[in-house]
């Protein structure tokens, strides 16, 4: 009688991003995961070797290319720790405009995860209508920055500009005439605030509009419910956070337990899931777009009413303004050599992390007094995820695998770093 071997499988990688750039090595009895070897490493960028060689400021642009699809989280994480070392903290409007991109950064991150997570799965709609929406918020960090993604706009002290008093319209084009051109602009005539504001009314009838398509469909629960089921004393003991660990029930948001910015001001729920399958973390994740947009309103209501700096007062981290350098010889010195030597920052070591939507992502500083760090070690919690590969989908069938890399939510630029 022939012996029956198992056999073994090269999962990947299929392209140069977000998890393509996994490759698991399984081990298969028929269609059936017997062990699971995750490979990392292709996309290794050496961000933080990197960041140890350069002034602490030229750094904030790396974190953005971190987790490329939660930019400005990675930046907030960075500059909390040059800021907890040096002992400055930014303006008050200044952190409520942090708090607001946080969430919008939030909102971003779960539309290209339910997007592509349900591409994953044969569903393709959702992926078109989350684009939709993801659009009008690239819009809003192209208005502040300049860049539709990489956006380097926080800083040490506080964020590099306010926020516009009118958005970029669309001109008109051969795509884009008349009545269309009106609808398209409709939005735009007042300022950013205004235009979140209408965003921010609109969006919670578009995730009814995913909720429709996926949350009681047939396939997609035959697809998640039961599947990669995650107790939460083993979620607890790999490490996970955010969305991984509050779909196994755990009340963990740093939001709440330890806040930061303006969030101790805000007003949200943290949503939970019951059973630790894929189908509570697509629950918890579609509940926490909602809740962001609700910390974006209050964002929204306190900016208007508040006027105020966005950028401490200190030339050691912030350039003077272009009528102080014409006037004040000092104020020039302090402007060339912010831009050419950097600053120092006092000796030490801190670990400053920020809930990203992904999790709590991390940097952990240590500086020598240099104008550049002596350490930096960043958190991500795509790589503690990870490790829990191998016991997850174990038992399952190989397309529940799919599922389960779906669900982690990864982008390799964090986890290899």
């Amino acid at each position: 009688m022939q012996e029956i071997r198992n056999y073994t499988m090269n999962f990947g990688p299929q392209h140069p991003a977000a998890h393509g750039v996994l490759r698991l090595v399984l081990e298969m009895d028929g269609e059936t995961v017997v062990r699971a070897d995750p490979h990392v490493g292709l996309l290794h960028r050496g961000t933080e070797k990197l960041a140890e060689s350069k002034p602490f400021n030229q750094s904030i642009g790396y974190m953005d290319r971190l987790d490329y699809v939660s930019m400005m989280c990675n930046e907030h994480a960075y500059v909390r720790a040059i800021e907890g070392l040096m002992g400055i903290e930014a303006p008050i409007r200044a952190q409520y405009i942090r708090t607001m991109f946080d969430e919008i950064t939030r909102i971003l991150n779960h539309l290209m995860w339910v997007g592509s997570n349900a591409l994953d799965l044969g569903a393709m709609a959702v992926f078109l209508y989350a684009f939709r929406e993801r659009e009008e918020l690239m819009d809003v960090y192209e208005a502040v920055s300049g860049a539709r993604m990489h956006a380097t706009y926080y800083r040490p002290g506080g964020v590099y500009r306010d926020l516009p008093d009118q958005m970029s319209k669309y001109r008109e084009s051969p795509w884009h005439k008349g009545t269309d051109l009106k609808r398209l602009n409709a939005w735009r005539e007042g300022s950013m605030l205004d235009y979140l504001t209408e965003f921010t009314n609109d969006f919670p009838a578009r995730v009814d509009e995913y909720e429709s398509l996926l949350t009681n469909n047939r396939i997609w629960k035959q697809r998640t419910v039961g599947i990669g089921v995650i107790p939460p004393e083993k979620a607890k003991a790999w490490g996970m956070t955010g969305a991984m660990l509050r779909g196994s029930g755990i009340e963990w948001d740093l939001r709440k337990k330890q806040p930061y910015a303006a969030y101790a001001a805000m007003d949200f729920d943290i949503p939970l899931g019951v059973n630790g399958d894929c189908y509570d973390r697509y629950l918890v994740r579609m509940e926490e777009m909602r809740q962001s947009n609700n910390i974006v309103k209050q964002c929204i209501a306190w900016l208007k009413a508040n006027p105020g700096p966005v950028m401490v007062q200190n030339y050691k981290v912030a350039p003077p303004s272009r009528e102080e350098m014409k006037s004040d010889m000092e104020a020039l010195i302090h402007h060339f050599k912010l831009f050419t030597e950097g600053y120092g920052v006092p000796a030490g070591e801190i670990y400053a992390a920020v809930e990203a939507p992904k999790g709590e992502f991390g940097c952990y500083l240590v500086s020598d007094g240099a104008n550049k760090p002596f350490r930096v070690h960043l958190r991500a919690p795509g790589f503690a995820h990870l490790s829990s590969m191998d016991a997850v989908v174990r038992g399952h069938m190989l397309a529940d695998v799919v599922a389960m890399i779906g669900t982690y939510d990864l982008v390799f630029g964090e986890v290899d770093r």
